[in-house]
């Protein structure tokens, strides 16, 4: 690493106009010197940045940054502190060249995106989420327009776009998705060594509280409203009864067959086998959405346990309603063709989606008395499934693998005021401790013996 003088010469003797024949000719000083610090102009005294930090990258390839201060501590201004951080960076093999530290987070983000692949459907909401984080190319977000080397350095900016996001009225959760888009497009800057940390999860970044508005499930009461509505309408009301006694997601009850239903057998065979849902996914050659077949969220299939009276609701709507084949794509609009009979479809024998579907949810839930939110969306059956089973005493862990959530831990925090009773049972729990009945004290549990 060297600071060079760009506007004067460093070895002036060696000049051919050192020592001319002509006086007139000979090489003169400039005023920038001081006393007797004669200092010697070069052809570019006076033009441009005068200090010059230079340095040799991994490649041997010379790399250089001009200056118009020398001493200081920030180097974006100063040559000595963009000196001493160069190698810094190359002694600790974090260093970034100048080039490749003029990529905006918007450039990055753009190549990233580029580079992914998966379903469709996933790919859209990445897409939704970038547009927070890069603007549009008419308008940038601030983030978007500065280098990702930089910004990696600036949690503050990170923390300024947070409170933009929530100044929109975005959701606190919505925020935290895109977050965690941004965060991993951090992680992969910093695989491409083009950044050094990822600000998004420094502590000084704090995200909006998420709602802890507690879930209400609904009544038996206003299921049985809604279901009425819709066998009704459409002949659908055992919808309404997959929804609350087996916890399946919209998507999953449209793409219920009836060979997923096992009707016979000895009584805990009995299930419905949650083998994929419908969903709506962009088609690129008309880049409108069309229904396929895909497995169930995050691919996890599972079996949910068929009470016997689900049992009997069901074997009804299928005497009443005979299923019919339905043939959509698998997971692609060009997918290969899959075939099954669905227990619902509409009258033109196409299969259910969220946008038909949509009006006739409405009018059950006005038939239910419950508010127009998102809340009360059909997915609140499934709440409602969830809050019955924990209330009569099951595992969380049988409720989050008959629910499809990977983690268990997901399943208690977000239905475990459900579980009646804690307070009661845990001071009965003390008061047996303190107070240990006939034959108890002098245990193996009593208070020392534990190792």
């Amino acid at each position: 690493m060297s600071i060079y003088d760009r506007w004067h010469l460093s070895h002036p003797t060696t000049h051919p106009r050192w020592n001319h024949k002509d006086p007139e000719k000979r090489l003169t000083p400039c005023k920038c010197g001081r006393g007797k610090n004669k200092l010697y102009p070069t052809v570019n005294h006076g033009c441009g940045k005068r200090w010059q930090v230079r340095w040799r990258e991994d490649n041997k390839r010379q790399g250089k940054q001009n200056f118009a201060e020398r001493y200081g501590d920030d180097p974006e201004q100063h040559a000595e502190a963009y000196d001493a951080q160069v190698t810094n960076d190359l002694n600790t093999d974090s260093y970034i060249t100048p080039e490749r530290a003029k990529i905006t987070l918007g450039e990055f983000a753009a190549e990233w995106r580029a580079g992914l692949t998966g379903d469709s459907v996933s790919l859209e909401g990445i897409d939704r989420r970038l547009k927070h984080i890069r603007g549009t190319d008419d308008d940038p977000t601030p983030i978007a327009k500065t280098p990702i080397s930089k910004l990696a350095k600036r949690p503050s900016m990170i923390q300024q776009w947070v409170k933009s996001l929530q100044n929109r009225g975005l959701a606190p959760g919505y925020i935290r998705d895109i977050r965690n888009t941004l965060s991993s497009v951090f992680i992969a800057a910093i695989d491409d060594g083009i950044a050094h940390k990822n600000p998004t999860r420094s502590s000084s970044v704090q995200l909006p509280p998420l709602d802890e508005t507690l879930i209400e499930p609904w009544t038996p009461g206003m299921v049985a409203a809604a279901r009425g509505e819709l066998e009704e309408r459409k002949d659908c009301g055992a919808m309404a009864d997959l929804g609350a006694g087996a916890g399946l997601r919209q998507g999953e009850i449209f793409g219920v067959a009836e060979e997923d239903i096992v009707f016979l057998g000895r009584k805990q065979n009995r299930k419905i086998k949650v083998r994929r849902q419908v969903k709506l996914v962009k088609d690129p050659e008309t880049d409108k959405h069309v229904p396929v077949f895909a497995p169930p969220k995050r691919g996890k299939t599972r079996d949910v346990p068929l009470s016997d009276v689900l049992g009997r609701k069901l074997s009804a709507h299928i005497e009443a309603n005979s299923p019919r084949a339905v043939t959509l794509p698998w997971k692609k609009p060009d997918g290969k063709p899959v075939t099954v009979k669905l227990l619902f479809v509409r009258p033109d024998g196409k299969a259910w989606h969220r946008k038909n579907f949509e009006y006739l949810w409405r009018a059950a839930r006005r038939k239910a008395g419950a508010e127009a939110t998102r809340a009360n969306g059909m997915h609140v059956l499934r709440h409602s499934y969830a809050s019955l089973i924990l209330h009569k005493g099951v595992d969380v862990i049988k409720l989050a693998a008959w629910l499809g959530h990977t983690d268990p831990g997901f399943t208690l925090r977000y239905y475990g005021h459900f579980i009646p009773d804690l307070a009661d049972l845990g001071r009965e729990a003390v008061d047996e401790f303190l107070e240990p009945g006939e034959g108890e004290e002098g245990g193996s549990n009593a208070a020392g013996d534990v190792p």
